[in-house]
């Protein structure tokens, strides 16, 4: 991931409904959920959440397959693994033991099942 791709990441996750829409889809896991749900959970018109969710798949943030009539959103785990390796490349100036905790904390939330 380069310079450009991050900030057009964290330019999408800088919106309430657009970080709120990303979160719901890394909980619904690989299976995602369809466009009308995710407004639906969040209490959000369905055309405003098409426009959010046009914004974190321009990202690559999430993906989308077409399901007949509906579109079905799923989280892009590479996205999130992109932007994150972008955030902590050549971590702590080549000292990998000051990222130990921000990884081990991660990790953790993971195997509590926090995140899929």
């Amino acid at each position: 991931m380069d310079k450009l791709d991050a900030i057009a990441g964290f330019a999408a996750l800088s919106q309430e409904t657009r970080l709120d829409a990303f979160r719901l889809l890394v909980q619904a896991g690989p299976e995602g959920m369809p466009a009308g749900d995710v407004a639906d959970a969040l209490g959000v018109r369905q055309n405003t959440m098409s426009t959010n969710l046009s914004v974190l798949l321009r990202a690559g943030l999430i993906s989308n397959t077409r399901e007949g009539r509906v579109i079905r959103y799923s989280a892009n785990m590479d996205g999130l693994k992109g932007l994150l390796g972008y955030l902590l490349q050549d971590c702590c100036g080549g000292k990998p033991d000051l990222c130990a905790p921000f990884i081990a904390q991660i990790t953790d939330l993971c195997g509590a099942g926090e995140c899929k």
